[in-house]
């Protein structure tokens, strides 16, 4: 199975904009997830009408850099010697966004602003974030160390060497020949460890390498070499820890390769319903415009994508939103998979692991693709990703809005059916596909759902059946998950993602308001009824405040992020309203490392004032990061009132 959370945005005709959040989501127990297979080439015939969109030219302060500005980039970096030398790591180039009110000001027809570019590095492994003017003047503005404990996604170049080092290495090599694997079959993939307060391991880019068998299946995350721990300096290109606790026979590969080839079937007949062969929503380089909604949409490393300035009907509700973070730890204490706790976007970067959708099966007939332009490499060069984002309209037969009755003056029978325009991307981050969809309405609602799809990360076990009822406490506790085929443990695991809403309901000028929801009892001598309940609103003053753990069942209440100074014509104050669903808390200890390093899940609302610099929930630098930076540090500046509210909303899976 899939799971999916989704985020909605809706119009009401007072002239309210309310924000609803609905998520349906559950802890993954290691269930086999299992789904309808078919072949992109087959099953309904060639795309038509299929429409790429790679615009090179900036028609908008915020969107993307193109070829000619990374190469400049490239070349300040070199003329400047911050390229190529001892010690000096390129990681990302991206757009630095130019300043909000610089963006709200600017009008469509005149020039964009500034352009600059994010340029993050390390030297002799310190972090450095380095800003370059990309409009002309060719100089570099900013270059600085970046404060905090942590350290930037780790280079392509470094995963890939890392990932090399094993099969030279002898203590290694007297490991697989142990478990009968031949060199030629093992496949290593490097990993970022966390931070566990190793005194050892501080003042060091660590990598932790997961190597797998891969003769036999392309399911290779079924046959991990379990027990082996190789941790390598990545700076030094040396594995600095090795340990191998040979516990468990490899699992067998048979049935476990998920290639549309290797399926038996019988296969589903697919038709085409709800096929929309010619869209009505319009591009003009990154400007969506659809059915009153019009927004800027670009591709980002870090996060996939930004949607950005998004109104309806001309009414502004949202500045920026994209995912902020995505943390993912597993459940066992072992050697081996204690220190597995991933943080995706800032470990990893979404954009980078991108992989181009695929036509009538990632996406629709009728989608009109978007390149992506990113640098890479140790210089820095422009690479494109082909069809990062697509852009569809959907009708899947669901109803919009419905009424019927009989009455005097005559039957009624009204129903609108559901038309939804889609900005989809999707991240293949090891053996997780996680699917980001920005779905709008034609009646004012927006969708943010999420899917997490893809095969398991499983821990090769002894056991071939379990009968807990001949079990110890105890026994099943070390089994640290579900046994879902023999010698195979699905791992307990969570997912949270949290999403950087930075809300601009009719204007930056917002407010966060809890409405408590109350009970209140009634005197026997005013009505038949004994109770009734009522909404009683609460405007957060600090950002302390604004920290929601939310809990339905004791607390129930209602999230608003309202804007003070616009009423609607009833007198109404204009905003969103937040309603979460499905929850679940972080349930690892307040001193658990992995917990301090991702402390944004205690809460899942935080509000902060707009700080241009505060994007990401567990910080900028992430991998290694001592949980000194991020929304619990940021939200305890305690200002009063708010403007330019910022929400970062957590939900798990």
């Amino acid at each position: 199975m899939a799971h999916q959370w989704t985020l909605i945005l809706k119009s009401i005709p007072a002239g309210c904009l309310i924000l609803l959040l609905f998520i349906s989501c559950i802890r993954s127990i290691s269930c086999i997830r299992s789904q309808s297979w078919h072949d992109s080439q087959d099953v309904l015939g060639k795309p038509r009408n299929e429409r790429r969109l790679w615009s090179e030219e900036v028609k908008h302060p915020l969107d993307p850099l193109t070829s000619a500005e990374y190469m400049n980039v490239q070349s300040v970096l070199r003329e400047a010697s911050l390229l190529g030398g001892y010690r000096q790591v390129l990681i990302s180039v991206d757009l630095d966004d130019p300043l909000k009110d610089e963006v709200l000001a600017w009008k469509p027809g005149t020039p964009v602003p500034t352009r600059h570019a994010e340029v993050v590095m390390t030297i002799d492994t310190k972090p450095r974030k380095i800003i370059v003017d990309v409009s002309g003047s060719g100089r570099i503005v900013e270059n600085k160390e970046i404060p905090g404990s942590g350290y930037p996604a780790l280079s392509e170049e470094a995963e890939n060497a890392t990932a090399y080092l094993p099969a030279t290495y002898q203590p290694f090599l007297d490991s697989i020949a142990a478990r009968g694997i031949a060199i030629d079959d093992v496949y290593c993939e490097a990993a970022s460890p966390g931070w566990f307060n190793v005194s050892a391991e501080e003042n060091r880019i660590l990598v932790y390498l997961l190597c797998y068998d891969t003769k036999g299946t392309a399911n290779v995350y079924m046959r991990p070499l379990e027990g082996v721990t190789i941790a390598v300096d990545a700076t030094e290109m040396k594995i600095i820890r090795y340990l191998d606790v040979l516990k468990a026979p490899m699992p067998t590969s048979k049935g476990t390769d998920y290639r549309f080839a290797a399926q038996k079937g019988p296969f589903l007949t697919f038709s085409k319903p709800g096929v929309i062969e010619h869209p009505s929503f319009t591009l003009d380089g990154h400007i969506v415009k659809w059915a009153g909604w019009e927004f800027h949409v670009r591709p980002n490393l870090r996060s996939q994508n930004v949607i950005s300035i998004v109104k309806k009907d001309g009414r502004s509700v949202m500045y920026q939103g994209f995912v902020s973070e995505v943390f993912v730890p597993y459940q066992s204490a072992t050697t081996d998979w204690y220190w597995r706790t991933y943080m995706d976007a800032g470990e990893y970067n979404l954009g980078f692991l991108s992989l181009p959708l695929q036509p009538l099966n990632d996406c629709p007939r009728g989608a009109t693709f978007m390149n992506a332009t990113f640098a890479a490499g140790p210089d820095g060069s422009p690479y494109v990703t082909d069809n990062l984002i697509c852009i569809f309209e959907r009708y899947a037969g669901d109803i919009a809005w419905r009424h019927a009755e009989d009455l005097p003056v005559g039957d009624i029978r009204e129903s609108r059916p559901k038309m939804t325009l889609v900005v989809r991307t999707i991240a293949s981050n090891g053996n997780y596909d996680y699917i980001f969809d920005w779905e709008f309405q034609t009646d004012g609602i927006i969708r943010v759902k999420v899917e997490a799809t893809g095969v398991l990360e499983i821990s090769a076990n002894a056991m071939k059946y379990v009968n807990e009822a001949n079990m110890t406490k105890a026994e099943i506790d070390k089994m640290y998950g579900t046994l879902i085929s023999e010698n195979t443990i699905g791992v307990f695991h969570d997912h949270f993602f949290s999403f950087h809403l930075d809300m601009d309901v009719d204007g930056p000028n917002n407010s966060f308001v809890e409405g408590k929801l109350v009970k209140h009892l009634i005197p026997p001598e005013k009505s038949l009824r004994k109770s009734r309940w009522g909404l009683e609103k609460y405007v957060a003053k600090t950002e302390d405040e604004a920290r929601i753990q939310i809990n339905p069942i004791e607390h129930p209440a209602q999230y608003y992020v309202m804007n003070p100074s616009k009423k609607t014509r009833l007198g109404n104050q204009v905003s969103y309203r937040l309603v979460p669903s499905g929850v679940a808390p972080s349930l690892l200890d307040p001193s658990d490392y992995p917990q301090i390093r991702a402390g944004f899940t205690k809460n899942q609302i935080w509000v902060t004032k707009y700080n241009r610099s505060e994007k990401y929930a567990a910080a900028f630098l992430t991998a290694q990061s001592h949980g000194d930076d991020g929304l619990p540090v940021w939200s305890k500046r305690y200002f009063i009132h708010f403007y330019n509210t910022l929400i970062n909303f957590t939900t798990n899976v």
